[in-house]
């Protein structure tokens, strides 16, 4: 795997403060790229050592534009764009209202539109945007039918991305992971406990069940999926949502 284009490539993050994103900016870092990390949370930011923090809100257009000039101003043009930013709410479409399900749109797809759109102006013969979908982006998770829409939303604007930018040197792909080891797992853990009264082990098996290979994943494995697709190796893989969830779906 060839990683030399990275070096000293501009990176941004979105959600980079924790979790995925985090994993990936600091890979990012490790292949060379100065990275920028974005998130509401100017203190989580600032612990990802060597990069870049930058306070943005996805869901605001104005906040992002703003961001990602700041971002520009340190750091030069955005190269890589990681629209990784995301939240992850369950519930059936009854005890679905329309604050929540605008809360989950506005921050996992047009959080994603936001980003892209801002960055992409950068990217003349060469970039790579990537957005962290979900397993949910391919198939229907159970009683997650807003958060399901939002991640298929996403694939598909990563397709169309594609499918407009064709014969440049920019790429456009998503990864789709499944559940894997972060904070929102925990989250979900508490969720599923109380409205069940299931102890944490079998709150936590619930989702570990729902990866094929019944473990959750890592987020290293995520990271080094997006450091692959910003190498060379992986330069004619365009519009592509790849699976990293233990199987195939």
């Amino acid at each position: 795997m060839t990683l030399g284009k990275l070096s000293e490539r501009h990176a941004l993050v979105t959600g980079g403060g924790s979790g995925i994103g985090r994993a990936i900016a600091e890979s990012l870092m490790s292949a060379g790229a100065r990275v920028t990390v974005t998130g509401r949370r100017l203190e989580a930011l600032q612990s990802v050592s060597g990069a870049n923090a930058v306070a943005m809100d996805v869901t605001d257009e104005a906040s992002v534009i703003e961001g990602i000039d700041a971002a520009r101003a340190a750091f030069g043009p955005v190269q890589i764009c990681i629209a990784n930013a995301g939240i992850a709410e369950g519930a059936s479409l009854a005890r679905t209202d329309a604050q929540m399900w605008r809360r989950i749109m506005a921050t996992n797809l047009d959080g994603a539109f936001h980003t892209i759109r801002a960055c992409l102006p950068d990217m003349d013969d060469w970039g790579r945007v990537i957005a962290v979908s979900s397993i949910a982006g391919l198939k229907g998770l159970k009683g997650a039918s807003a958060y399901t829409a939002s991640k298929h939303g996403m694939i598909g604007l990563i397709r169309a991305l594609a499918a407009d930018h064709l014969g440049r040197g920019v790429t456009f792909n998503a990864l789709c992971p499944g559940y894997v080891d972060t904070a929102i797992v925990t989250d979900n853990t508490s969720r599923i406990m109380a409205r069940t009264g299931m102890s944490e082990a079998d709150a936590r098996d619930v989702m570990i069940g729902q990866n094929a290979h019944r473990r959750l994943i890592e987020v290293d494995e995520v990271a080094d999926a997006a450091i692959w697709l910003c190498s060379d190796g992986a330069r004619s893989v365009n519009g592509q949502a790849i699976q990293i969830a233990g199987g195939q779906y």
